[in-house]
């Protein structure tokens, strides 16, 4: 083994084959661009993709939204535990444990075909906006919103969380967030789904332990982070100073920079226009001028382009959404990627089961008990 190739953190390995999505030459999911899905298609319509292989049929879409609207409901168990559940607790904690209590209710829990793991990824996928917003409003003392099927996916998710149904702008930009944030090829809560299915292990496992993986703030709790740096810049004349002085200093910035895009995130190209609407709509573009300034500075002196982790802080802040709930809405698109992973591993599965290079002792000989000093 001391001879073989290492790759820390498996940087450029190829470690599996996928038909979900691609990075090369920007993003796709099945073959479509990812600019071209999100001026085009709705999330819905990128989830059935996802899920089944192909865009859905005008009867089809209305199908899977039908399926989708009645599988937004709790079993009241869940609902209890989630009120009940420690207050400090943490979003994403909570909606791991909300995530892995929904299995033991969910009646194919213990079935593994293709159709059934569909049926869990859609049940999941209408369940998460509603386990967000019950502990979010429950913690708060608000009343829970009942969703409707007359308001599109993204909509609802704001409607159940905000308790206001949003306006045609903050729902296609919404929208749009959720569709960027849907695949992306083998990232690290991926891989951890895709680990954990080759085990031979069921879909809810996989995905609460994606959710552990997601939590970490070098993958999905990085967009709070970028919050955290617009908050501490304050205004736009602070920004130039502020980011220089932090480059100098050799502090990270959240948001620049991607282990795979090195000339540009595409996602975060998409997000920006909405960013800058959405702020020109609420008559304060202070964060997008700071926001502009850092991305200039850090593009000149680092050569860094954004993510897609640096515009979705200021989208969901414009949204009315609060920091805590960034990451758990990445939850609520992710999903379908985590299962559609999921169904593609389980059906040509190999256990996954890599080798480490030993940095141990030498070998060594036990010294008998009396005899250690």
């Amino acid at each position: 083994m001391a001879d073989e190739a290492y790759y820390p953190g498996l940087e450029g390995v190829i470690a599996g084959e996928t038909a979900l999505s691609t990075i090369e030459d920007g993003l796709r999911y099945r073959g479509y661009s990812i600019e071209d899905l999100a001026r085009e298609a709705q999330f819905p319509e990128v989830a059935y993709l996802l899920l089944y292989g192909e865009l859905p049929t005008s009867e089809e879409l209305a199908d899977f939204q039908s399926i989708l609207s009645e599988s937004a409901d709790l079993p009241g168990p869940v609902v209890d535990l989630l009120a009940n559940l420690p207050v400090h607790a943490g979003a994403m904690d909570i909606l791991r444990t909300g995530i892995s209590a929904c299995g033991h209710f969910d009646p194919q829990a213990d079935e593994h075909d293709r159709q059934a793991n569909i049926n869990k990824a859609v049940r999941l996928l209408g369940q998460i906006p509603m386990l967000i917003a019950a502990r979010y409003r429950t913690t708060r003392g608000l009343p829970p919103v009942t969703p409707t099927g007359e308001l599109s996916f993204a909509a609802n998710l704001l409607q159940l969380i905000t308790g206001r149904q949003p306006d045609a702008t903050a729902e296609r930009a919404m929208d749009v967030s959720l569709t960027l944030y849907a695949e992306h090829e083998f990232n690290a809560s991926t891989f951890t789904a895709r680990v954990v299915t080759s085990t031979g292990s069921d879909l809810y496992s996989a995905v609460t332990a994606a959710v552990g993986a997601l939590k970490g703030p070098l993958h999905g709790g990085a967009n709070e982070r970028v919050m955290a740096v617009l908050e501490e810049v304050a205004t736009p004349d602070n920004a130039e100073g502020w980011v220089r002085r932090a480059l100098s200093s050799k502090r990270r910035i959240m948001g620049f920079g991607h282990r795979v895009y090195k000339t540009g995130d595409p996602r975060a190209d998409i997000l920006r226009s909405y960013c800058r609407e959405l702020a020109e709509r609420r008559g304060d573009t202070d964060l997008e001028e700071i926001a502009d300034t850092i991305e200039r500075v850090v593009r000149d002196e680092k050569g860094l382009p954004p993510n897609l982790d640096w515009p979705s802080a200021r989208l969901y802040h414009y949204l009315g959404l609060e920091v805590e709930l960034y990451t758990p809405l990445f939850v609520a698109s992710r999903v379908v990627g985590w299962a559609a992973h999921v169904i593609e591993q389980s059906e040509s599965n190999r256990l996954i089961r890599p080798r480490s290079r030993y940095t141990g002792p030498a070998p060594r000989n036990i010294v008998p008990l009396p005899e250690r000093e």
